[in-house]
């Protein structure tokens, strides 16, 4: 009695074994046939592509989602300054939803700008800022968005700018991380646009839901102006400058020109500049911030398609 039934529970045993290393080899199978199929990276659009036709009124804002879907873009990325009254809105924010679903694109950021300068030497006017985002932060939640985009602008000298700029970023990060929303910073003129001090400047807010926007095109610090037209020229460069930001970053903005060190630009290497990205190993959305005056859609399914191409191109690499 007690040899059979040994024998009958190491069968049992045998059995069970097999089938659930059967079972654990055919998800593993399935982990990695999904994670094949699933693209290197994803296209979205940035609303900024389209700002002349809406401010025109040419394009409405609502219309978004479905002006995406006909340039064969399922991601869209929203600037407040084309409703920035709405922010608050439900019942608008709810057919912002309604649109988006209906269209089948993703909502993923919101672009924050006119708000006060997180980076104010002034406390109470950097403390007014961070409350001015407040907002912004509750309508991306509402809208599904990971993210809102704000900017690192300040005033002093550099080691200045980042204190007070680190101070506004970690106060907004604490209220959005209660919505489980990033804040994110794109390099956008002035000191945010030296890779070197905007990731500095990160890592002093010292906060998980801290991160960088990387902007292909975006990386000119000064140059002369018809109000400053004594400034120096002066620019970081864009593939350094997107190397150094992709350990932090929670979203690409996709430009066709490029800055050097030496404050000149031109035209985007695409497989170059992305194969930094996908190599940082971010496979999330890039937007694409473009749009030719007058054709504005056309250069939009020009610069999807080349970042299609280029997607089939490094993933057979």
């Amino acid at each position: 009695m007690t040899t059979t039934s040994n024998r009958r529970q190491f069968l049992q045993a045998s059995v069970a074994a097999s089938a659930g290393a059967a079972f654990a080899s055919l998800a593993s199978v399935g982990r990695v046939a999904a994670q094949a199929k699933a693209p290197l990276y994803k296209i979205s659009l940035a609303q900024w592509s389209i700002n002349q036709p809406l401010r025109k009124g040419t394009m409405q804002h609502l219309d978004f989602a479905k002006i995406a879907k006909s340039c064969g873009i399922e991601g869209i990325e929203y600037v407040n300054q084309f409703f920035m009254d709405k922010a608050t809105d439900a019942a608008y924010l709810a057919e912002m939803n309604s649109r988006a679903k209906g269209e089948g694109v993703t909502q993923v950021l919101i672009m924050c700008d006119n708000e006060g300068r997180l980076g104010d030497p002034d406390a109470a006017k950097r403390q007014q800022a961070v409350e001015n985002h407040y907002k912004w932060v509750t309508a991306a939640k509402t809208l599904g968005c990971h993210s809102i985009r704000v900017n690192a602008y300040s005033e002093g000298t550099p080691d200045e700018q980042a204190k007070f700029v680190a101070d506004g970023l970690h106060k907004l990060c604490v209220f959005a991380d209660t919505h489980g929303l990033n804040v994110i910073i794109e390099n956008h003129g002035g000191q945010s646009s030296n890779a070197k001090w905007l990731m500095q400047t990160i890592k002093q807010a010292d906060h998980k839901r801290a991160g960088t926007l990387p902007d292909f095109g975006n990386f000119s610090i000064s140059r002369p102006t018809k109000d400053k037209p004594d400034a120096k020229t002066e620019s970081y460069d864009s593939y350094v400058g997107v190397k150094e930001m992709m350990p932090l970053a929670k979203g690409v903005s996709v430009k066709p020109t490029v800055w050097d060190f030496h404050g000149k630009s031109g035209p985007l290497d695409m497989p170059r500049m992305m194969k930094i990205v996908v190599d940082a190993g971010y496979h999330g959305y890039c937007g694409i911030e473009h749009g030719a005056p007058d054709h504005e859609l056309e250069s939009i399914r020009e610069l999807r398609e080349q970042l299609e191409a280029t997607r089939e191109q490094l993933s057979k690499s």
